[in-house]
Formats: C-alpha cells, structure tokens, sequence
C-alpha cells in the first residue's frame, strides 16, 4: 500500500493500493472513495494501455464534480427532491432540489478502511450512521475487489441495516479504450437493452420506458456512440447518453454490455447482476482534471450497474429497498480482452 503526502480533507494522507495479475494488467484504488485510478491492460504488442481516466494525482479529485471512479452510495444516480415518499424521509440534496450519488458527503467523498490486501484481493469497509445524508439505518458496507488472470476485475459489495434504506452501490468509472485523451464516441457499444427510461433535463424520469426498437438507444447489435448521437429528443434533453437502460434477462456468464475501442484491438466486457445499466457518454465532462490538463466532453463512457434515477420513489416499490437485518449482495465485474 502506497501512500501520498498531499492529505485528504480529514487530514490524513490518501492511500493507494495495487493489484497485479500474471498477465501484467495492473489496476490501483484510493481509499478515499474507493475511487479506480488506474486500469493498465497488457496488450498484444506488449505495451500497457490505460482503460481509464485519470485525474493525474489524488488531490485533483477533489477538484471535479464528474465522479470519475468513485464508488458511489448510499444511493447511485437520482432521487428526485431529495425525498423518499414511502416513509416520509428528507434527504440532503446536492444537485439542485434533488439528490444525485448519495448527496453532498456520500460515500464517493468518504474515507474506506482497507482491512485486507492480497495478492489477488483488496477489501474495504464502510460506516455510514443513521441519518448519513438524511438516509435511515445504521448501515455497515463491505466492498471485496478481485482480479484475476483473465484481466477481470470483479466488484462485490456486501451491506446490511437496522433499519429500511434504499441502496444502491456502483461504481463511476470513465473508460476511453483507445489509451489516448480524445473522443470516444467512435467506440462500439452492444447492450443486452430492449428497454430505456426517458429523463428530463434534471435526469429524472420522464414518463414510462419505452422500447429501444427503431430508436437511437438500440445497441442490441454493436454500433458507434457516434451513430446516432444526438438524434432525438431524449437525448437532446441530456447533451447525449446518460440513461438507464433496462437490462434483459440473461445468464450470469453472459455480459450486459460490450465496449470496444476504435482500433478493434481492446474491448470490455461488463458483467452484472443488477437490474439496469446508467450508460453516460461524458456529456458534461469539460473542465474536469486530467493529466494533461483538462478534460472535454465526450472523452469517457461511464458504464454504471444499478437501480434507475428515482427507483427508490417507484411504485410498485423496487428492488433497491434494504429491509432491516438483511444482507444484500452486489455483484459486478468488468472483463478487458485485448487483441
């Protein structure tokens, strides 16, 4: 485990952990957030190329609002005026009258302890009080981190409560598999997707899913970001893709979605268990630190396993709702193949 001088905002220095397989992918974690800094991938000709965006250093996270590999809590994505109708609770908001990522200090801005780190595995753990951004429950998260020599890096989070929560855990990611800072909307994408929910200019729902058939948002067969980008409504509405796709029912060995670069010579396989997909093409990413200066739009795709803007509010009540004593499981896994 690596440490930095520069200190974090509760005083104490960041730390970095690494792991490394027998095929030389490399990825390196920040306990502040359990935010992914770095996913290295050996590639044919025997360089590295780095999957992900950075922020240079681990101050300069702390200078961006985009999220960029943070693992995100109590609840991913919206909460629509901050408020959860169903037991009457307020909660912070951080985005307008609205609640995006957990709130102002959720667990994207928080302190993990890492209590394991082995040759394979890294293991962290989180406390968040009843109350915590205006959530109910005393609530105890476990993440276990896993790569393995397939250059898969698998994410489990293991959490339970006192009390009945909405939880929904992820993690924010931004990749470019082209291993340069530049466009990526020349990347294919495929979905396991028949299904969208439209969203509002506030990225909350807006009126029923609807089908992605004959729509800019049918990646059932691979195609470019750039195909259709910015041909409708819906996406006009955001400045692009930031969506939940809703995902069809499949085998746990198949994956969800498939990114590949614009060479053809990387791709990810992304494999979850979780009932949508949030696919956001960086619509607002301008200004945002990285290591050769600044980010712009469209240069990273977050791939986000989850729960819908506002599901916490959805009636009949969703999935994401945690009953009291019981442990809930979240399983994903992002596989790089390169060629």
């Amino acid at each position: 485990m690596l440490t930095t001088e520069t200190l974090a905002p509760d005083g104490q220095p960041y730390r970095i952990s690494e792991l490394r397989n027998a095929r030389g992918m490399v990825v390196r974690f920040m306990d502040w957030g359990v935010t992914w800094l770095s996913a290295q991938i050996p590639m044919a000709d025997g360089a590295l190329r780095e999957a992900l965006l950075s922020c240079g250093s681990p101050e300069r996270y702390l200078e961006q609002e985009a999220y960029l590999g943070a693992t995100v809590g109590r609840y991913a994505n919206r909460i629509r005026n901050a408020y959860l109708d169903a037991i009457g609770c307020q909660l912070k908001s951080n985005q307008g009258p609205h609640q995006l990522h957990g709130g102002p200090e959720g667990f994207s801005h928080r302190r993990w302890h890492c209590v394991s780190h082995t040759a394979e595995t890294l293991v962290y753990r989180l406390y968040s009080a009843d109350g915590d951004q205006g959530f109910p429950g005393n609530l105890d998260v476990e993440l276990t981190l896993t790569l393995n020599d397939d250059n898969r890096l698998d994410f489990h989070f293991s959490a339970k409560s006192d009390a009945l929560t909405p939880l929904s855990l992820t993690n924010h990611a931004y990749f470019n598999l082209d291993g340069v800072q530049g466009d990526i909307r020349a990347h294919q994408l495929a979905l396991k997707a028949s299904y969208f929910q439209p969203v509002d200019s506030d990225g909350l729902p807006d009126g029923e899913c609807l089908s992605v058939a004959q729509t800019s948002f049918d990646f059932r067969s691979p195609k470019s970001l750039a195909q259709d980008f910015l041909s409708d409504r819906f996406q006009q509405v955001t400045g692009g893709y930031d969506h939940a796709f809703i995902l069809d029912t499949h085998a746990p060995e198949q994956p969800v979605a498939t990114l590949t670069s614009q060479d053809g010579r990387l791709a990810l396989e992304l494999f979850s268990r979780e009932p949508t997909l949030q696919v956001y093409t960086g619509n607002y990413l301008a200004g945002t630190p990285s290591p050769q200066g600044e980010y712009q739009n469209y240069q990273g795709i977050a791939l986000e396993p989850g729960y819908s803007p506002d599901a916490a509010n959805s009636v009949p009540p969703a999935g994401c709702w945690l009953p009291a004593e019981e442990i809930r499981h979240i399983r994903f896994g992002y596989q790089f193949v390169s060629g």
